[in-house]
Parts: structure tokens; sequence; C-alpha cells
């Protein structure tokens, strides 16, 4: 049974695949259909409200074929104690997929260990998968040449992620980077580095631990290819947030950051934004940002990666 985790869940020509798939959905959406999972129920089992996974993933499905089943935690007996394992052993009897957006990472992981279904990751606190396939597949549609597989055009290019360093979008990246073969430079403030559990995994996926974490903006940004950021205060650390905002202050995305970095250098975030905080008005509303081709990628992307599963 295949699950999609973890970025490297798919090996590099997997990702290629997924790619090039994700590439003709797109062309195609809205003028061909598919039976992909015709007759099929995939159930989304949501601990964290959502905008963009939720509806993507209800539109992504729908139009594959399947049913589509909403599940929080207040209509599923997991709210008042009811074990991972036994969920899993249940869903797995009525659906034919299970797309999870929780906290603990280890709460996929369980899932996928007990499910007779494929489970994919819709965002953990550790990594968000189909989010960083969506990102690389928004900038090789930039960057590759006519011919060129997308996945080959993001060898080499530098990727500097600005702000919560040890966040699950930048474990993605560090994780995501190595496996594309990007170079990956991240900048936060002392405390918020990548943590050990991302450079284990990099160790068990027998990857190259290429990154560069630093507390200067400025040298992450240098010479980058795209410079990306996410929220400051993500769901669960509220209790956090006057003093994240106070730490963060100097890491807000601004012209001077863009500046620092290559000429046409783009700019991404995953959503929601906040305007002021991590970046400027100025750089979300400029023509290096293509923040909304990535939001509308996650439609195509998600629904590649469930065709490669099933």
């Amino acid at each position: 049974m295949r699950h999609f985790l973890k970025e490297t869940d798919f090996s590099y020509t997997e990702a290629a695949a997924v790619f090039e798939s994700a590439r003709k959905i797109k062309q195609f959406r809205g003028r061909m259909s598919s039976d992909a999972l015709a007759g099929k129920t995939w159930a989304l089992l949501f601990a964290k409200s959502s905008t963009r996974t939720r509806v993507s993933f209800e539109v992504g499905l729908s139009e594959l074929g399947a049913h589509v089943l909403y599940l929080d935690q207040k209509s599923t007996q997991l709210g008042r104690g009811e074990t991972i394992d036994d969920t899993a052993r249940v869903l797995s009897r009525y659906v034919h997929g299970l797309v999870i957006r929780t906290y603990g990472h280890e709460i996929v992981e369980e899932f996928a260990k007990y499910a007779t279904c494929p489970v994919v990751n819709a965002l953990t606190d550790f990594l968000h998968p189909c989010q960083i396939y969506t990102d690389a597949f928004t900038l090789a549609e930039r960057w590759a040449q006519p011919g060129q597989p997308l996945i080959e055009s993001l060898r080499g290019k530098k990727l500097a992620f600005i702000g919560d360093s040890a966040n699950n979008m930048a474990n993605s990246w560090i994780l995501g980077g190595a496996l594309f073969g990007m170079k990956i430079a991240l900048a936060g403030p002392k405390g918020f580095a990548p943590g050990k559990e991302i450079v284990a995994q990099l160790a068990k996926d027998g990857l190259e631990n290429n990154f560069l974490y630093t507390e200067d903006p400025l040298e992450a940004a240098a010479d980058a290819d795209v410079l990306y950021t996410d929220v400051w205060v993500s769901m669960g650390q509220e209790a956090e947030e006057k003093q994240r905002l106070e730490e963060f202050r100097p890491y807000c995305v601004d012209s001077r950051l863009m500046a620092a970095a290559k000429k046409d250098a783009l700019f991404l975030h995953c959503l929601p934004a906040h305007l002021g905080m991590e970046v400027t008005r100025e750089v979300y509303e400029s023509p290096a940002s293509i923040v909304f081709d990535q939001a509308e990628n996650r439609l195509h992307v998600q629904k590649a990666i469930v065709s490669a599963l099933v």
C-alpha cells in the first residue's frame, strides 16, 4: 500500500512523473474528465481548519470521480478518545483513501501503519509535502525550457526561506529541496533553527544535508532565485503570538530583501498571508509574487499525487 506522508515517499523519478501529470491535468482541466476514482469514496479527516487544502482536495477528488466525505474531530469518535489504530482500521473498511490534516506527524504515521487504503498527509506540524510539491511545480512552470522535464529545472536553484526556520514549511523545503537538487538557505531568529528531526530525516533518506541556516536574512536572500515566507504564528502557537511577533519583526520580506536576491527572483507564500508582518504589501502585490498561481496549483498537483497512489 502506497502512502504520501513526506516528500521522499516518492523517488526523484516518481516526483518527476507527478509534475508531468500535474502539467497535463492543469492543461486539460475543464475539457477532460477523469474516472480514475469513479465509484470510490475518499475521506478528509481534518483536525485543523483549512481553506486551500480542504477546497483543493474536495474539488480535485471530485474531478477524479470520487465521492468526498469531510470529517473533523468533533464529528468522529477520535474527539472522545477512540484510538488511531481502531479508527484507521474501521475507516479503511468504508473508504478508499484518507487525506489527513493534523498536528503531530506521528498521527499520520500511525494511520498509515494500520490503514488498508492510501493515506495522504495534508499537513502535520513536521511536514507539508503536498504544499512543497505544489510550490516546486509552480517554480518549474516558470523555469523549465521547452522540452525539458519540469523537475530538472529546479536543480541548482536557490530558495531562501525567511522566518520560522523550524516550522513544517521550512522542514519540508529542506527535505524537498534535497530531493529536487535545490539549494536551501533559511533565516530566522536565534532559537528557531531547523531541528535535529529534519536532519535525522535527511540522513534516513540518504540525502545530502544541503541547507544553510543563518540569523541574517540578507545573507539567506543573497543571489536567491526565490524568496519564501510563511506566517509567524501557526495554529497551536497562539499563546506565543506576542513574543513571536517581536522576535520575527526583522524577518519581514520587503523590497530590501528582494533586492538582495536575483533581479528576476520570485516570491512565494503558502497563504494565508498577514501583510505588514511576514511580507509587505509591496512585495505581495508585485510582479515577482506568484502566490495565486501557487494556490491554484494545489488542485492540479494533489490530483496528480492521488492518481500516482492509486
